[in-house]
């Protein structure tokens, strides 16, 4: 009989050894069948998570880097008097500075922030005011739903236009026409003359838009609410002067973001007396993401995996009562020439038809538990191919190496005293 035959006759006989003792097989692969199902579920939900963060990151643009105006310590713990001034942030004078001495900038776009009302008729809305460039509209990159988007034209004519979010515009523009209506923000009338559609970044990676943003010229700002903002609170009021509140800086090539981003680091503690700015490289969350990811599938994949050793015991013990239920069988098979090797290759088969079985359920279980998962809470999951081989081989890998000390301890009985065994 060749290999092949005698593989063949060893299947045969460990599938009829498993529908002989049915039920015993199947809680006996149950620890592998769940380990396996934790394996491929538990990745499948760190890959969904990570696959969303890094979405949202790379969304913010992989050559932009993002700095921020930050209001310094020291200034948000003055409050012994009723009013004070704040002056802290980004300053025009930066803009020019990062525009004119940095290498390996394309594109810079300024932008001031404004919590204003926004009114049409009875509809009443608070809007975040962002005054910004018409570049803003081509390094956020969203989708024009309605009109245009304003140009250089409306920046230097310093125009009373706006372009308002998808949001924004159901809400304050809800049974009108959007496109050419007149709302006034703040105690100014202002013209919409386009809609964009939003996607706003959650958790801890925050994208530059909101979902009820009101772009207008930055210029037109300028002139119609200055830079200075006051806040009334508690019978207290705090005002403050930031010049800029954010710059995007768009850098000609991917693989030169580190440097320029170390290069306005550089610029900017030397103009600004306090670290009141705080730069952030969406190239660099990325990198960490997908970092942090891999170290998640480690820890994931190793959690799981003590399923898998439990399932492994549970084999290597039902295989052991099986070798001393057959040991008859094993030295009547002995007797009639069975080498040693035979008897391992017998029970190292029987072993793995069974962590394989369980492997398949477990695949099955796992591939449903995602979709559990994001039919009930909206949480997306993504099932690799990787996560499905990787935890069939590991079940299998477990039924040969829990299966070996019993196949052995099998090929080990003494064929005279086998045959006397009742």
């Amino acid at each position: 009989m060749n290999r092949q035959a005698m593989m063949v006759a060893h299947v045969r006989m460990a599938l009829a050894d498993v529908r002989r003792h049915t039920l015993r097989s199947l809680l006996t692969i149950l620890g592998v069948v769940f380990g396996v199902g934790s394996v491929v579920a538990m990745l499948a939900v760190g890959e969904g998570a990570s696959r969303q963060q890094r979405e949202q990151i790379r969304r913010m643009g992989s050559q932009n880097i993002l700095i921020h105006s930050v209001k310094p310590m020291q200034d948000k713990g003055s409050t012994s008097r009723a009013t004070w001034m704040s002056i802290y942030g980004l300053l025009y004078d930066d803009e020019v500075r990062i525009r004119e001495t940095i290498p390996g900038v394309r594109r810079i776009v300024p932008a001031r922030f404004l919590q204003a009302n926004g009114q049409l008729g009875e509809q009443r809305l608070e809007l975040r005011l962002v005054e910004t460039t018409p570049e803003w509209f081509e390094l956020v990159k969203r989708q024009l739903i309605a009109g245009r988007v304003f140009n250089s034209q409306d920046l230097r004519g310093t125009l009373a236009v706006c372009v308002l979010t998808e949001f924004g515009a159901r809400r304050l523009l809800a049974t009108r026409h959007a496109i050419g209506q007149d709302i006034r923000i703040g105690a100014n009338s202002f013209r919409v003359i386009g809609i964009v559609q939003n996607q706003v970044g959650e958790g801890a990676v925050k994208a530059p838009d909101e979902s009820v943003d009101a772009y207008i010229p930055i210029t037109s700002g300028r002139n119609l609410f200055g830079e200075v903002t006051v806040r009334r609170s508690s019978g207290s009021q705090e005002i403050e002067l930031v010049e800029l509140h954010q710059i995007i800086v768009e850098v000609d090539r991917q693989e030169r973001v580190p440097a320029v981003a170390n290069a306005i680091r550089a610029m900017l503690s030397c103009f600004h007396k306090r670290e009141d700015y705080r730069l952030q490289v969406p190239l660099a969350l990325l990198r960490e993401a997908e970092a942090t990811q891999r170290t998640f599938d480690v820890v994931l994949g190793s959690i799981a995996g003590i399923s898998l050793l439990v399932g492994g015991i549970g084999i290597m013990n039902i295989m052991l009562a099986s070798v001393t239920e057959r040991t008859r069988e094993i030295g009547i098979r002995r007797a009639i020439g069975a080498k040693r090797r035979q008897i391992v290759v017998q029970f190292l088969v029987e072993t793995v038809v069974l962590s394989g079985t369980g492997g398949v359920l477990g695949i099955g279980l796992g591939l449903l538990i995602p979709l559990w998962i994001t039919h009930l809470s909206g949480m997306p999951t993504i099932v690799r191919g990787y996560s499905l081989l990787m935890s069939f081989g590991i079940s299998v890998l477990i039924g040969v190496i829990f299966g070996l000390y019993p196949a052995v301890r099998a090929a080990r009985l003494d064929p005279i005293e086998a045959l006397r065994h009742e």
